[in-house]
Formats: structure tokens, sequence, C-alpha cells
């Protein structure tokens, strides 16, 4: 429940009986349950005013829609690239293959108090 655990839940209870008292928590639980409705009412009344000005404008696009167009942007995007430079990604994978080699002999030639042991 929200990532609460059951040791932190009996302490925000015990918290909660120290700042209230036993006479007044159940007014406080019940009003803090009328805040959360109020404020799920008021969010839910959001949400279908502005679906009502989406629906009244033409403006109703799915969000499948955005991203199947910038995913198509983003592929053409990347053809040109590697129209252009085609072996590009290939050297720069062999520059990195060979720096992580050398990284790794340097690595392993280490002695002293630091050589990690086998």
């Amino acid at each position: 429940m929200f990532g609460i655990g059951g040791g932190e839940l009996i302490f925000i209870i015990f918290i909660a009986l120290m700042l209230f008292g036993t006479d007044k928590l159940p007014e406080a639980a019940r009003t803090f349950g009328k805040v959360m409705a109020n404020l799920k009412h008021a969010t839910n009344e959001i949400k279908s005013e502005i679906q009502k000005g989406v629906d009244a404008n033409g403006l109703d696009i799915s969000m499948n829609q955005i991203t199947n167009t910038f995913t198509a942007e983003v592929d053409k995007v990347k053809e040109s690239v590697t129209a252009n430079v085609p072996d590009l990604g290939t050297n720069v994978l062999n520059d990195a293959s060979a720096s992580v080699t050398k990284i790794k002999e340097d690595f392993e030639n280490i002695t002293g108090p630091i050589k990690r042991q086998m």
C-alpha cells in the first residue's frame, strides 16, 4: 500500500494517536477522507473538462499516433545518418573495444598491495 511497510504503518498510526488523541482521531480520519474524496472529484472534473475541450476542437489525437509519428521521424534521421556515414558505428565499436582491452591488460598487470586476489 503506497510502498509503506507494516512497521512504518504502525509508526504512523502511533504518531497520529499522539497528535490527535483517541477521541479526535476518528474525526480527523473522517475529515481526511472527505478531503481526499473532494480532491478526487475535482481532478475528475478537470479531466472531463479537458476531454470536452479536446473533443470540441477536434484535437483528439491518441498517444499511439503521437508515438508512431515520433518513432517514424527518429527512424528517418537514423537512416539518413547511417546512409551518409555507414562505417562510423564499426569504427567507434573497434576503438571502444581496443580501449577496453588495454584497460583490462593494465588492470591485470597491477602489482603491489592493491592487486586483486584471485
